[in-house]
């Protein structure tokens, strides 16, 4: 079929908006502060087939996993086993996906009795069970620990929502009432998705739409290859490591070997270390999610993220390595820790063939804190507070301060919302000063947060990386100030642990100083 260009690039476009309306849906109508104020949530629409053809300006580690999603379900799901008005949930990491708290909802889009879209809504689940308020458990031996693991399941179908899962749902979870306002503004996400892609197929033709989608993949595919073939041919090789969880809980490695021939790629993940003993395991595609991020990044262009994109790139992982654990594997911190590393590895690797293309390393954790406050009924209120830190410095500018960067994109939760729903009262927000390292342009700062806690008990995670060892400088930068946490009960510091769980008492001070960018280039000499 032969497609008028102009008419590909607004159906790319409608595309992008119906997942940016899903996205808007989502946060306008969720239940959790986490997602109405944080953002922690992501959605995609794929074709009819599973291939990644439109994302919200969400989280790059969900929509670089959401690439797999749909084609690994249409595995154990087929196609001709949907109706319309079905709606799937599930978590398991095994179908293209993340850690368990990430939640997905998705819905078959049907036209004129063809499938020809699905709608994708993920959305972190501030508890989905297990052993700890939360669902991250540092010392978790198997992902059975960690949270309820939920197979592909009709959650709704043309009659309805399907009470009784709902009903197991909740009853496996610490909030229901957040659970399930939470999960049914999933459900309306994919019915605003649906009727937009019914609109633009009721507008350019079926035919056209589902051609147009073809045409997308087509182009990414172009768009990547010649940004390898702009690339010098060669193997380069980079690593980083995560602050433990090796053996005798030593730093564990993550390697990469890149081959660049011609307008075709290899990430080779093969040589990173084996499963650790800690929450930190991820699942393959969400290494493939890191790789891509930053094959994007190399390619220094703003293409289309589709599956077309993916085409040129070969990305390996070994079995029983900490890439590749194994599905009972503890893999919640993983998500956005590990991931993380894959990108500070690719960067080194690639840090002298095209520095003006990358940054130096920056606050690549998420810097978790995980507040849980028992209720007088038994429930629970959940808190996730994620936090920016220093991006790392470039070739033409000092690194951002108190920010996100790579594959994080959420906002903290504002502390007036904290203090009118928990027992917590904020003390302190400030910038880190010089917590940036030094160099011709300077690392950003980190940010600095304290919370009192005025409840008799709460429960608290932490998940914070790059507490040993500090973001690297670039070209001769300095590296920027590793990350700290302090618990100061009845005046006297408590030891804390970057990845623990732990029960706070009442006026217990807890403490985060994110880590600082690292510098880019030599500073000048005084």
């Amino acid at each position: 079929m032969k497609l008028d260009p102009f008419v590909v690039e607004v159906i790319r476009h409608g595309l992008s908006a119906a997942a940016e309306e899903m996205s808007l849906v989502m946060t306008r109508s969720a239940r959790s502060p986490l997602l109405r104020e944080a953002g922690d949530l992501s959605s995609a629409i794929t074709d009819g087939h599973g291939g990644l053809v439109g994302q919200g300006r969400d989280i790059p580690i969900h929509l670089g996993a959401m690439a797999y999603t749909i084609p690994e379900l249409l595995k154990v799901v087929p196609r001709d086993s949907l109706n319309d008005g079905d709606v799937l949930i599930y978590n398991v990491g095994a179908l293209g996906g993340n850690h368990l708290n990430d939640v997905k909802v998705v819905r078959p889009v049907f036209v004129d009795g063809d499938i020809v879209a699905f709608a994708v809504s993920l959305a972190h689940w501030p508890d989905i069970g297990g052993t700890w308020p939360g669902s991250y458990f540092a010392k978790a031996i198997d992902t059975f620990q960690e949270a309820m693991r939920i197979p592909p399941v009709l959650i709704a179908t043309a009659a309805g929502v399907n009470a009784a899962i709902v009903q197991l749902l909740k009853a496996n979870v610490r909030d229901s009432e957040s659970c399930e306002g939470d999960l049914l503004a999933q459900i309306a996400a994919t019915k605003a998705g649906e009727r937009r892609i019914v609109e633009l197929c009721r507008e350019h033709g079926k035919a056209v739409f589902m051609a147009a989608q073809s045409r997308l993949h087509d182009l990414s595919e172009i768009e990547m290859r010649a940004a390898l073939r702009d690339l010098p041919d060669g193997v380069y090789e980079g690593e980083d490591y995560l602050d433990d969880g090796s053996d005798n809980n030593a730093p564990a490695r993550i390697h990469v070997k890149i081959t660049i021939r011609g307008d075709e790629a290899t990430f080779d993940l093969s040589g990173s270390c084996d499963r650790v003993s800690n929450f930190c395991n991820t699942t393959p595609f969400m290494a493939r999610s890191a790789v891509v991020y930053a094959a994007r990044i190399m390619s220094g262009r703003d293409m289309q993220q589709n599956a077309g994109a993916l085409r040129p790139l070969t990305i390996i992982t070994r079995p029983g390595s900490i890439l590749e654990p194994g599905w009972s594997a503890s893999v919640a911190a993983g998500n956005h820790e590990t991931s993380m590393r894959i990108v500070d590895a690719i960067f080194r690797a690639m840090q002298d063939t095209i520095p003006e293309r990358l940054s130096a390393g920056g606050a690549t954790t998420a810097g978790v804190l995980f507040f849980a406050e028992p209720r007088p009924n038994g429930s629970w209120k959940m808190l996730y507070e994620v936090h920016g830190g220093g991006e790392g410095a470039r070739h033409d500018r000092a690194g951002m301060s108190a920010t996100r960067v790579h594959l994080s994109n959420t906002s903290n939760t504002p502390v007036e919302v904290i203090e009118a729903n928990y027992a917590i009262r904020l003390e302190q927000q400030a910038i880190r000063r010089q917590s940036g390292g030094a160099g011709a342009q300077r690392g950003g700062d980190g940010s600095v947060r304290t919370y009192r806690i005025l409840a008799p008990s709460m429960h608290l995670t932490t998940c914070i990386e790059r507490m040993v060892i500090a973001p690297w400088g670039m070209q001769g930068g300095e590296s920027g100030k590793a990350c700290r946490i302090s618990l100061v009960r009845h005046g006297a510091n408590v030891a804390i642990d970057g990845k623990s769980n732990l029960v706070l008492q009442q006026d217990d001070l807890v403490t985060i100083e994110m880590c600082g960018g690292g510098g880019y280039g030599a500073a000048a000499a005084e």
